[in-house]
């Protein structure tokens, strides 16, 4: 079943559930503690300023055509993708310096799981699920530095990301399979009574794949720097009994960083969980 193959994707990673709702719950009543908690400005914190899209230049008005700043970091993670793959291993050597060693670790890391998971036949879409990875890993990465903004965070980047990848693998299963592809909903090993049911159930499970795909992604993130920011306002708030929220500050860095691979490796696995359903839509 369709959703099947999306439920054995997510077994690969089991603690990324229980980690994204611990760290959503904590954000929410660290939230909700930060606003209500007190009257004094100097102890206000609102984590969920961090995530407003702003002028990069200046000003208020926001338009089509005006750079934010969450334009910026999209371009400095390009920017950052470019320079790792290109720059970095423009010279081949064959002992390779350390970012060549970087790049192509990530590159044997994706290749490998595209063949694994969606086959063979599936390595060439490798250039295209190998961009997105680097693309939310690299994004992720850069916004764990210090007053920068993530565009991971926001769902409207993360839902055009999903919906990219949900077009693609529609039009690939059309294209490969015509009406075969729709087979993908209809389970023939169940009991012929309970097949219409269960291909409305899948259909359904099919079209809300986007939106889990987008969700799962920026809700991580999301959740993750507004616990950090809670406990940094608490550290610059208490002065010195800051001992312990600073403690946190680490620690919650220190596991946002694991975040921060596993959601783009979470991303890119599901993408080639749906392009093997693409390719191979019977059950």
């Amino acid at each position: 079943m369709a959703s099947n193959t999306e439920q054995s994707a997510g077994q690969t990673p089991k603690g990324t559930k229980g980690i994204g709702f611990a760290l959503i719950a904590a954000a929410i009543l660290l939230f909700v503690v930060g606003l209500v908690g007190t009257k004094d400005p100097a102890l206000s914190i609102h984590p969920m300023d961090q995530f407003e899209i702003k002028p990069a230049f200046g000003g208020k008005d926001l338009s089509i055509f005006t750079v934010t700043n969450s334009a910026i970091w999209n371009f400095l993670a390009v920017l950052a993708v470019f320079a790792l793959m290109v720059v970095g291993t423009r010279g081949r050597a064959i002992i390779p310096s350390r970012i060549q060693s970087i790049a192509e670790m990530a590159y044997g890391f994706v290749y490998k799981m595209v063949e694994d998971v969606a086959g063979k036949d599936a390595l060439g879409f490798f250039p295209y699920v190998f961009t997105l990875f680097l693309f939310i890993v690299v994004t992720n990465f850069l916004g764990l530095i210090p007053t920068s903004f993530t565009p991971t965070a926001q769902i409207a980047v993360t839902a055009v990301l999903a919906m990219g990848v949900f077009l693609t693998v529609t039009l690939v299963g059309f294209a490969k399979n015509g009406a075969g592809f729709l087979g993908l909903f209809w389970v023939s090993s169940a009991p012929l009574p309970l097949r219409p049911v269960l291909a409305v159930i899948e259909i359904i499970s099919y079209f809300v794949r986007p939106v889990s795909h987008s969700i799962r992604l920026a809700g991580n993130v999301m959740a993750g720097h507004a616990v950090l920011k809670v406990f940094a306002g608490f550290a610059g708030a208490l002065g010195a009994f800051s001992v312990l929220p600073i403690m946190g500050v680490v620690a919650i860095y220190a596991l946002e960083v694991l975040v921060s691979f596993i959601q783009a490796y979470v991303f890119t696995i599901l993408t080639c969980v749906y392009l093997k359903d693409a390719l191979h839509p019977s059950h």
